[in-house]
């Protein structure tokens, strides 16, 4: 890809035209709080797999702030959310309020103390970096961790791990067309080497249903009345209509490759 960047492109997502926003913000702008491809059902596993009760927790990219509010429920002994999107860091203090910090900063250099968090979480914001840049995060998130801590992380899959490579990439281009983001969801294999690469033992891998457009998960996941309300912004916006019929379209056409996944991977050594 080319480093130049288009005038639209250097907006924050949430002033970029309908037809150039990153499908998250899209969906976020007509209502949409619950964004992540297992749904809050995962979000709620991944959480408790995490042992959060009593750590000190990192939030890695926390968008609306949807995430972080859960996790200030399960009595965190402090929170820290680091955002690149002045927009989200602004969202996810509101959510918060003063039971935590928000700091502007990129999520492979997040400017936190070396072995300062006993847990890491991220959320469907892997699958949206290069390889190059999963590497870097990972090794970032290995960094900020103590020995014994936890990096939770609930992103997009592809699968089986046998897939050939050019149906990965047809997955991949098809995405990225539709949500206007370079989106590159991997294998569980290839999620594994990812964060073992970094110097991190994987523990625990769950998988759910990738449906994050179909009805019954949009119900279950922002009630009936916030499922409604979404509906009804969509139906009201021609141009945000074509751009969520194309998402969920291509969602279902490879509905039988694509699933969310969630891994929690340990930074070896004993806690102190």
């Amino acid at each position: 890809m080319s480093n130049e960047t288009s005038a639209a492109d250097q907006l924050p997502f949430h002033q970029r035209k309908t037809e150039d926003m990153p499908g998250h913000w899209l969906l976020a702008r007509l209502g949409k709080r619950v964004l992540r491809p297992g749904g809050l059902e995962l979000t709620e596993s991944l959480l408790d797999d995490a042992g959060i009760d009593g750590a000190d927790v990192l939030e890695i990219a926390p968008g609306l702030g949807k995430t972080a509010t859960a996790i200030l429920e399960r009595s965190p002994r402090s929170y820290v959310g680091v955002d690149d999107d002045p927009n989200a860091v602004e969202l996810t203090k509101g959510a918060i309020g003063g039971r935590g910090r928000v700091l502007p900063g990129d999520a492979s250099s997040t400017g936190l103390d070396d072995e300062s968090a006993d847990v890491a979480i991220g959320e469907a914001m892997l699958t949206m970096q290069s390889d190059r840049n999963k590497a870097k995060i990972v090794q970032e998130a290995f960094r900020v961790l103590r020995p014994g801590g936890r990096y939770a992380i609930h992103e997009l899959a592809i699968n089986p791990d046998t897939l050939p490579d050019e149906e990965k990439t047809e997955i991949r281009k098809s995405l990225a067309r539709s949500i206007k983001v370079n989106a590159r969801p991997l294998t569980e294999a290839e999620w594994r080497k990812l964060l073992t690469d970094a110097g991190f033992e994987v523990t625990k891998v769950r998988f759910a249903k990738m449906a994050l457009l179909e009805p019954r998960r949009v119900i279950a996941d922002e009630g009936l009345g916030g499922a409604l309300k979404f509906v009804a912004n969509v139906l009201r916006d021609g141009d945000a209509r074509k751009r969520v019929l194309a998402m969920r379209s291509t969602f279902t056409k490879y509905k039988s490759h694509m699933a969310a996944i969630e891994v929690i991977a340990t930074k070896p050594g004993k806690s102190a």
